[in-house]
């Protein structure tokens, strides 16, 4: 990761326009929303898939895919890819807190990519692709903390390691950046994109905060771990 200083400088105002309605779900990029919808901030690799998995869950109202976490401000993806920027490819999801809980989409998050890569996912090398969660809400704090520890015990059983996911505050982590159009809705326009995120097999438990969890399990091998069977 760059320090500030060391960090590329970017510029005042966005370089490049975006559309502003969601190609999927038909709802406002950047709002209005309605009210009482509330935003959780993800980061799991690339963009393209995370975006994908999130618009299809039930209460989400829109997502988009940006860059936060860093400091330049308005970077582009070029930029953000030299890790020069020190953004994490970040997915917004806006939802409705009485149809889904965050730790509902948590358990999504946690299910679909292997948080304990550190500076990479998969085959997608660099801080631009760590895992992190930026919450904007107490409830979403508590559970991003319960659920991760909840996922480590998961990972243990399964012979992984330690998660290094970054969470942190939205406020802490600093703005959210839109990202090109063409990331927006990318696996909707190009069908047979590139995608390296799906589920491992491992259960995040859920129900952690209310008393009423679902015990860990290993309901599938994952991928690539054949010496589990």
């Amino acid at each position: 990761m760059p320090t500030p200083q060391e960090a590329l400088a970017g510029r005042h105002t966005r370089p490049y326009a975006v559309h502003p309605t969601h190609v999927v779900l038909g709802t406002p990029l950047d709002g209005p929303w309605p009210e009482g919808s509330e935003v959780l901030y993800v980061a799991m690799g690339c963009f393209w898939g995370v975006e994908r998995i999130f618009w299809r869950q039930p209460g989400v109202i829109v997502t988009a895919a940006g860059y936060m976490g860093g400091y330049t401000p308005n970077p582009t993806y070029e930029e953000t890819c030299t890790g020069l920027t020190g953004h994490a490819e970040t997915v917004r999801v806006v939802y409705d807190p009485e149809v889904t809980t965050a730790e509902k989409l948590l358990a999504v998050f946690w299910e679909n990519h292997d948080p304990t890569q550190g500076a990479r996912q998969g085959n997608d090398i660099g801080t631009a692709y760590r895992s992190a969660i930026y919450w904007t809400t107490p409830g979403q704090e508590a559970a991003a903390v319960a659920t991760r520890d909840a996922f480590q015990v998961v990972l243990r059983a399964a012979g992984f390691g330690a998660i290094t996911t970054e969470l942190r505050s939205a406020a802490d982590a600093g703005e959210f950046y839109l990202a090109e159009d063409y990331h927006q809705g990318y696996l909707h326009k190009n069908p047979g994109g590139y995608c390296n995120h799906g589920p491992s097999g491992l259960k995040c438990p859920v129900g952690l905060l209310s008393g009423d969890s679902t015990p860990a399990q290993i309901d599938v091998v994952p991928p690539g771990r054949e010496d589990l069977r």
